[in-house]
């Protein structure tokens, strides 16, 4: 049974329900990431999007704890961000894509970023998102999340990924078949 809910990206009614709650109580304890912003507004626009409601239970059972961190005026659109004090514990020892998986001849980690993201819906975060989500907060003050890497870096066989330490966020580089136990990915979505 839970084959097909999964494969047709549909949430039965009490996951619906669990996982509205559980957005609603973090909409509302962290209020300073979307001033002026309604919760009804942002339910309604939920509940008429199925699909994107199974991408932001992804984002949940796998430890982002995803959160309203912007509205797009243009669109109508709500942008969530992974907004988990750490990098999601259910996303981490991953290198970032399958090239730099298949290019690894021993010790292959079970999957990639990227490859996580586009199974769940979600795109991962560009150096300038995190450094956004960074204002809200202080975020991977003990891991690091991986970067959507430009084209250029990506080609040279390099990956992008960021931390904050010492009261600074860090951007740094290595290369795509890497991966490390504290480094995972935070991801966002439009809805």
């Amino acid at each position: 049974m839970s084959h097909t809910t999964s494969s047709k990206k549909e949430l039965s009614p009490a996951q619906r329900e669990a996982l509205l709650s559980a957005l609603e109580a973090r909409f509302t304890k962290n209020m300073n990431r979307h001033k002026g912003l309604e919760w009804a507004k942002v339910r309604a626009r939920l509940e008429a999007s199925t699909e994107k409601l199974w991408s932001l239970h992804e984002m949940e059972r796998t430890g982002g704890e995803p959160d309203v961190v912007g509205h797009d005026s243009k669109t109508g659109e709500y942008i969530f961000y992974d907004c988990s004090a750490e990098s999601p514990k259910g996303r981490r020892s991953v290198c970032y894509d399958r090239e730099g998986l298949e290019s690894r001849k021993e010790h292959r980690p079970e999957n990639s970023a990227v490859d996580m993201a586009a199974a769940m819906g979600i795109d991962l975060l560009t150096e300038e998102q995190y450094r956004e989500l960074q204002q809200l907060g202080h975020f991977d003050a003990k891991t690091s999340s991986w970067l959507q890497t430009p084209a250029a870096i990506r080609k040279l066989g390099g990956a992008i990924f960021a931390d904050f330490r010492y009261g600074h966020v860090f951007v740094y580089h290595n290369g795509a078949q890497s991966y490390y136990a504290a480094r995972g990915f935070r991801g966002s979505l439009r809805v």
